[in-house]
């Protein structure tokens, strides 16, 4: 970070929105204010080894800070905010973390609640009975040259503890992940021969998943700006179309939640058209996905498709902004017709696959070879092989060093060097890596089958009535789901898209009962903030309904 300062001090790195306006910082403002940050914390008593919990939305102060406190060998512990005051307790007392910055008063005040501190650092006004408060501005008054903190940086071993990074608890309680710089920079070193064939130069990224997500972590922040993109932050996901609109990104990374809810927004829109405009749209994705795909257009087909791009194709990219060049889809499975769809109307999509023991990115499709269906090839630089139950194992620099004061579950996760994914999966003789499904997750009904919940589920977030669905039936005769249906959709248009599923379905796989419930969201604890739905808590949530319907 501080050699791209020094090599482009007067070049746009961050850009936010506040007082109104979209206003920027460049990267030598920004080595200035990380180097200020490192010298302060340190009069203030952070070590080096110290942990540190970072809580803030995505904004320039998020890798300033983090950056000065791996600067001093300090411990930057990033974390959600939307954790509760108990979730922030359980970090707190599981990491040993003493110290804390937080941007709001309100993301303070859970602080201060959750545990005991002894220095706190907040970028707005706030008091806190008996917690040493810093505030934000004292923090980067420092003008001098960043060179003494570069130089100490420059130090650091590669094997070196960067961060620690919570799993997002979608199977219980989260557990602190041990990365390492070679972890990071391995992902970093992966990604770029990765993305060649894009010839990323000045690209504009607009980052809206958490910071503190291990994806967004290593990606949307030390990989893309080490590259040379600006990235600028959005305001929330509630105003990501506007921002979209307004930042016009060139490069952006997703979740599956957000393509499944815009793909939806637009099927729904197109819905409600006259039938000619319902004809033409069809006509656009389908020649779309066959022209992504390589397949032969026939000659109306040649004929019609620059006219079904002016039309059609590039209205809808226009909603991303008109410029974006590829947008990057990881942090959970991508149901491959949601791919195909935003292929067939010329957004280029690459799907991925990690995990936050994994640095996180373990494999990615490549820009130019593209197979939707798949999670890619694996990065330079990782192992990758099968084992006999079909789960996933990898091994390389970019595998975390172990769970924090966990040897227990490190000793499980890593054998032989090998980290033990967790992952079903297969790979093609073009080496291609196919996810199944959770190992965990699957399924042994009754009568000793198994059943992918995820392939299914896959399935029934495509049917347009369908929003979100959690499939269920564990030592059961068969199989349960538990849906919500699409915004304007009834009950009797999710128990038709049920039973066209059920109608590709094998006899074993078919969805015997299904009820429909209220969304799973965030707020109401059923969803991560990376928008991975918590199966277990989804059934419990929902356990009268399930103990109805006999599941």
């Amino acid at each position: 970070m501080f050699d791209r300062a020094r090599q482009w001090p007067d070049r746009p790195m961050l850009r936010s929105y506040h007082d109104g306006a979209w206003q920027a910082i460049t990267w030598g403002q920004f080595a200035r204010q990380a180097a200020s940050v490192a010298r302060t914390l340190r009069r203030a008593g952070v070590s080096a080894g110290d942990r540190v919990v970072i809580v803030s939305e995505n904004r320039p102060e998020f890798p300033i800070v983090e950056t000065a406190l791996m600067a001093i060998r300090a411990v930057p512990v990033p974390t959600y905010t939307t954790n509760t005051v108990d979730d922030h307790a359980h970090i707190l007392r599981d990491s040993g973390a003493r110290a804390a910055v937080a941007s709001t008063a309100a993301l303070a005040a859970k602080l201060a609640l959750a545990g005991p501190l002894d220095v706190l650092v907040v970028m707005e006004p706030f008091s806190s009975p008996g917690v040493p408060v810093l505030a934000w501005q004292a923090l980067v008054q420092d003008e001098s040259d960043p060179a003494d903190i570069a130089a100490e940086a420059a130090t650091i071993a590669p094997g070196a503890l960067a961060c620690l990074i919570y799993t997002s608890g979608t199977g219980g309680a989260p557990k602190g992940v041990m990365l390492p710089h070679r972890a990071i920079l391995s992902n970093c070193r992966g990604a770029f021969d990765l993305v060649r064939p894009l010839r990323l130069r000045d690209e504009t990224y607009l980052s809206f998943l958490p910071l503190s997500h291990s994806y967004e972590h290593t990606v949307g922040q030390f990989f893309l700006l080490s590259v040379g993109s600006e990235v600028v932050y959005a305001r929330g996901v509630e105003h990501l179309a506007a921002d979209m609109l307004a930042v016009r990104p060139t490069i952006m990374t997703m979740v599956p939640r957000v393509l499944e809810v815009i793909r939806a927004r637009i099927l729904g829109q197109v819905a409600r058209q006259p039938a000619w405009q319902r004809a033409l749209f069809d006509r656009a994705l389908r020649v779309g996905r066959r022209r992504a795909e390589g397949q032969p257009l026939s000659p109306l087909d040649r004929l019609l498709d620059p006219l079904l791009e002016r039309l059609v194709r590039r209205k809808v990219r226009a909603r991303f902004g008109g410029r974006l060049r590829a947008a990057i889809s990881g942090g959970a499975r991508l149901e491959p017709e949601v791919g195909r769809f935003f292929l067939g109307l010329g957004v280029a999509m690459l799907q991925g696959y990690g995990q936050t023991e994994a640095g996180p990115v373990i494999a990615a499709n490549p820009p130019d070879a593209c197979r939707i269906d798949s999670v890619g090839k694996t990065l330079a630089g990782v192992e990758l092989r099968i084992a006999a139950d079909g789960e996933i194992l990898v091994r390389g620099d970019l595998v975390m060093d172990g769970y924090w004061q966990r040897p227990g579950d490190t000793t499980a996760a890593i054998r032989d060097g090998w980290l033990h994914t967790g992952d079903i999966g297969t790979l093609d003789a073009d080496g291609y890596l196919r996810i199944t499904d959770r190992k965990k997750d699957m399924i042994v009904l009754s009568g000793g089958e198994n059943v992918s919940p995820a392939r299914i589920e896959g399935m029934l977030i495509a049917e347009p009535a369908i929003a979100q669905a959690v499939v269920l039936g564990e030592g059961r005769a068969g199989l349960t789901a538990l849906v919500v249906p699409h915004e304007g959709c009834d009950e009797l248009a999710v128990a038709a898209a049920v039973a066209e599923v059920n109608a590709r379905l094998s006899v074993t796989e078919r969805i015997r009962r299904h009820a429909v419930v209220p969304p799973f969201t965030v707020d109401n604890r059923l969803m991560t903030a990376t928008q991975k739905i918590r199966r277990h808590l989804v059934a419990e949530a929902h356990a009268d309904v399930l103990a109805r319907l006999g599941a």
